[in-house]
């Protein structure tokens, strides 16, 4: 069996996967990085973007995740992400339908508060409408 690195994903309710992994790539606030077994420790906020799992030679997770932190050190990667939804449940026509009323919802905002947490809404289902393709 090849070296493997230990991969927990969390969101804020519970464990949602953990399993030994050849490679996970995470999508990090400066690019995206690659985590392989004997990887330096590290700690990265991560950017709305997709984690690819790969297991056996190839990619056999796929999950879109929106905000968070991601963990390694001693062989083991944790990521704590505030959203995160396997690519294939995800529903194109929801995604676009929650992005045309995030967009209303910036037009409506009343101060820049509002419109800052609504602008990161359109972020967030842009990228989530880029991965659903």
């Amino acid at each position: 069996m090849a070296e493997t690195v230990r991969f927990e994903l969390v969101s804020p309710e519970k464990l949602l996967l953990a399993l030994d992994a050849e490679m996970v790539v995470v999508p990090g606030e400066g690019g995206d990085f690659g985590v392989l077994p004997g990887h330096t420790p590290l700690i990265s906020t991560i950017r709305n973007g997709i984690i690819e799992v790969t297991v056996d030679g190839r990619v056999a997770e796929r999950i879109f995740v929106a905000g968070g932190f991601a963990e390694v050190a001693n062989d083991k990667l944790t990521v704590l992400a505030e959203e995160a939804v396997p690519v294939a449940k995800l529903d194109r026509a929801k995604v676009e339908q929650m992005l045309k009323d995030a967009r209303e919802d910036v037009e409506d905002a009343k101060d820049d508060h509002a419109k800052a947490r609504a602008n990161a809404q359109v972020e967030k289902y842009t990228a989530m409408l880029e991965a659903a393709a």
